[in-house]
């Protein structure tokens, strides 16, 4: 096959836009890409599996069926060409050649619940808590010929690795690129290509599993009778080198109706790793609400055969895996239940025995916004009101998804106490908030994550009539007021307006392993000559150096004591320190040297 080096075959770009996660209203499944005129087109699976073969059948919603897949060795280090995307890909005439669509998934049921009392349902408070010149940022992988980008992220000890359609990358935390290749076959090779990975492998995943210390890789493919969940486990902390490549089957059964998933959450705990998806027919119309496969952790260490479980929930959908830091225990899910509520998922004993339970959890009404209104007069879609992320550490659940406020898009995150459910007690919401951007700017594909110290960070674009496409960091730290987030500080806003239509799908957010402190997180902006490009940066939380007034932030020198001088002399409110305000006296004096001697954290 000729390959060009942005990987994208000659013979397909003028060809087709990808759209196999279309949907309509009665959920039709449309397993395929559309050309650019809208006619269909069948994608052929290059290594389809056999026809005779066993396919699992979740009719039984209480069913788990186990599987078992043999291993492929792959060593990043024998790619012939080591990083085979270094620019963003132009197309013929500038067009993008290839788009998934959106992904849909059926309303939420609207019934009156239940609204959460005596719970802090707070929004932004004053102060930002992301400390000032922490924030570092380098552009990640740009325009690959795929729309949306759906940037996710791993970090490990010394890389930052990240997948987008259809792409994945590494860097040094510095920003330089070691390594980069397409997933699919049109690679040279493809990341998943020698264990046979199509053209169409799309929407992937990863993390780093801080438990083992391995980068782990997801992408799903589907053609016209196949579908697979792919799926990849580093050998060391080292993304360069040894991988150990899984490519499942994900075809099932139902009442007669044969599935294929879509839109997938990607989680971890002790013991295993977890993948969701949305369930449409293979070729025919069909919902068959969410898949869950439990995959058993250990054998995709050594490269053994991976041996997982498929469950499914007739009733869930666009269900996101969590990334569990506690003990090992039960599995956690969680998706939007109805316009009032969140349900949370457990499967029990995940990689022996799975069973699965469910609760809802009542959250306060909501509804989803209908997009984001961007300078220039287009409209970013923001997908809907679906879960975006989720993380559990010491019992406690964080997850976010955006909702209209107003008509305007804005970013809700919740915290919820499990209290040891499923084996004892129920979950219950224990705070929430709105982390608003300001008046009438949207806010939307929130990312949230917390360290071991209490700490919250999170990520989200931003946009409005007045304001191109940005992005934005905030936290709240573990002594802030119940429901609060601090005022978002700006990462990057797309230096051009007039951007329109898909976004996103989603943002990405984690902490660094090495210190538990710094989070690292993954967005999109829009980039003059270029299109979409991701904006990978870190950043850290933390009370406010008072004395720290100029750069370099984090050091305390003679350019803050002279800035606090020249400002103690002009009266500027940022050297205006302590009661009575709007008058400088002794007292800012003295909480300036307070503020030096004690030096910055």
């Amino acid at each position: 096959m000729s390959r060009t080096q942005a990987g994208v075959p000659a013979a397909l770009t003028v060809l087709l836009t990808l759209a196999a996660c279309g949907v309509d209203a009665g959920h039709r499944g449309i397993a395929g890409p559309r050309r650019l005129d809208g006619r269909p087109i069948t994608l052929v699976d290059p290594n389809p599996p056999d026809p005779n073969r066993p396919i699992a059948d979740l009719s039984n919603p209480d069913a788990a069926v186990r599987g078992e897949t043999a291993s492929r060795t792959l060593d990043t280090r024998t790619f012939p060409i080591q990083r085979q995307v270094t620019g963003p890909f132009l197309g013929a005439d500038r067009e993008e050649p290839f788009e998934v669509d959106a992904h849909l998934q059926p309303p939420m049921a609207h019934e009156q619940g239940p609204t959460p009392e005596k719970v802090p349902f707070g929004t932004t408070r004053e102060g930002a808590a992301v400390l000032p010149g922490s924030i570092t940022q380098f552009s990640g992988l740009d325009r690959t010929g795929w729309v949306p980008p759906d940037p996710t992220l791993a970090v490990g000890p010394n890389h930052v690795l990240i997948t987008v359609n259809q792409t994945i990358a590494w860097y040094t935390k510095a920003g330089t690129l070691q390594f980069s290749a397409i997933l699919g076959s049109q690679g040279n090779p493809g990341f998943f290509e020698p264990i046979g990975a199509g053209t169409f492998t799309f929407d992937p995943k990863c993390f780093y599993d801080y438990d083992t210390n391995r980068y782990v890789v997801l992408a799903l493919e589907t053609y016209s009778n196949s579908a697979y969940i792919t799926i990849a486990v580093s050998d060391d902390d080292d993304p360069n080198g040894i991988w150990h490549a899984y490519r499942t089957d994900a075809v099932l059964e139902a009442d007669g109706t044969t599935f294929w998933w879509d839109y997938p959450g990607f989680g971890y705990d002790q013991q295993g790793y977890y993948v969701t998806g949305n369930l449409f027919g293979l070729n025919q119309d069909g919902w068959g609400g969410a898949g869950f496969r439990c995959f058993r952790k250990a054998p995709l260490l050594t490269g053994d055969p991976a041996v997982y479980f498929t469950l499914r929930g007739p009733g869930a959908g666009s269900v996101q895996c969590v990334d569990n830091f506690d003990a090992a225990g039960a599995a956690y899910f969680v998706e939007v239940e109805s316009d009032f509520a969140l349900r949370v998922h457990a499967i029990s004993n995940p990689v022996t025995e799975p069973t699965k339970d469910s609760y809802r959890v009542p959250v306060g009404t909501f509804s989803g916004a209908s997009g984001a209104p961007v300078l220039g007069g287009g409209t970013l879609s923001v997908v809907d009101a679906r879960i975006m992320n989720a993380q559990v550490r010491n019992g406690t659940l964080y997850t976010t998804h955006h909702v209209s406020v107003g008509g305007v898009a804005k970013p809700r995150w919740y915290q919820i106490s499990l209290n040891g459910w499923p084996a004892t007690s129920i979950p219950t919401l224990t705070q929430a908030g709105i982390a608003d951007p300001g008046y009438g700017i949207s806010g939307f594909f929130p990312a949230i994550f917390s360290n071991g110290g209490g700490n919250v960070g999170m990520v989200f674009g931003t946009s409005s009539p007045d304001l191109a496409a940005g992005v934005v960091v905030t936290g709240r730290l573990a002594t802030d007021p119940p429901g609060t987030m601090a005022e978002p500080v700006l990462v990057r806003r797309s230096p051009i307006g007039g951007t329109n239509g898909r976004w996103g799908d989603y943002f990405d957010i984690t902490t660094d392993p090495t210190d538990d402190t710094t989070f690292w997180c993954i967005s999109q902006t829009d980039e003059p000559g270029i299109g979409w490009d991701t904006r990978i940066a870190s950043f850290r939380l933390g009370e406010p150096c008072l004395a720290d007034l100029v750069e370099p932030y984090g050091t305390l020198d003679l350019l803050d004591i002279n800035a606090f001088v020249v400002g103690f002399q002009i009266h500027s409110s940022q050297v205006d320190f302590a009661e009575p305000f709007g008058v400088w006296d002794l007292g800012d004096i003295a909480a300036f040297i307070e503020s030096f001697q004690a030096g910055c954290p």
